[in-house]
């Protein structure tokens, strides 16, 4: 009897008393890493801009890029690589062709006419007679022929150039790959390098109109906390 009593003492023990669960050893995802931060574009005020090779068309689209990136006012270009926000890398690539324009064109015009004619008139009178007659004809021909044709050739100079920017933990936060024939006012190295920039550049301005609604709510939200 004691035995039982003891038994229903533990079991009553235990129904109150609950297990206590285990901390969790996992450990809590990283928050606010550039690799996962929409965002990370708009932290990019100050640029360095890393060399695309030792070639001169290299050298000349990466100096394009530089002149573009000062014109937005949007940027800063620093040549000191340890206060760039990111850097700018890039590879560039120029090429010329020749392309052959030929142009043909004739027109001709021909034209015949032709006519004959023929008479032959008699008369005879007691063994006598005389006999006349005519006759005649023409034909005229006339032939008339134009051609135009020309031959050139034309220069053609395309460059491209690919871009990305990279954070200072070398994370590629944007990139972007361009190519040109040569704009309406410039060539095709100097256009090329405008059009990475205004790429840049629309990102950019769409990562502030995606974020504008985001920033505006966050204040009702608290308030209504």
């Amino acid at each position: 009897m004691l035995a039982q009593f003891l038994i229903a003492g533990l079991l009553l023990q235990a129904a109150t008393n609950p297990p206590v669960a285990k901390p969790s050893t996992t450990a809590p995802s990283a928050v606010g890493d550039d690799d996962s931060d929409p965002t990370a574009l708009l932290k990019v005020k100050r640029i360095y801009v890393e060399s695309f090779g030792d070639d001169v068309i290299s050298r000349e689209l990466q100096s394009m890029i530089v002149s573009s990136l000062v014109a937005t006012k949007r940027f800063k270009v620093t040549e000191n690589r340890e206060r760039a926000d990111a850097i700018l890398k890039g590879v560039a690539l120029e090429k010329t062709s020749q392309e052959l324009h030929a142009y043909g064109e004739s027109t001709s015009v021909g034209a015949a006419s032709g006519g004959s004619h023929g008479e032959v008139s008699g008369s005879v009178v007691n063994g006598n007679g005389t006999i006349s007659g005519s006759s005649g004809g023409g034909f005229v021909a006339r032939h008339m022929g134009t051609s135009d044709s020309s031959v050139n050739t034309e220069t053609i100079n395309e460059a491209r150039v690919a871009i990305r920017l990279v954070n200072p933990d070398g994370d590629v936060i944007w990139t972007s790959t361009q190519e040109s024939k040569g704009g309406k006012y410039q060539g095709a190295s100097a256009d090329v390098a405008d059009k990475c920039v205004k790429q840049l550049v629309r990102d950019i301005e769409k990562l502030q109109g995606a974020a504008a609604p985001r920033v505006a709510t966050e204040p009702k939200a608290a308030e209504h906390n």
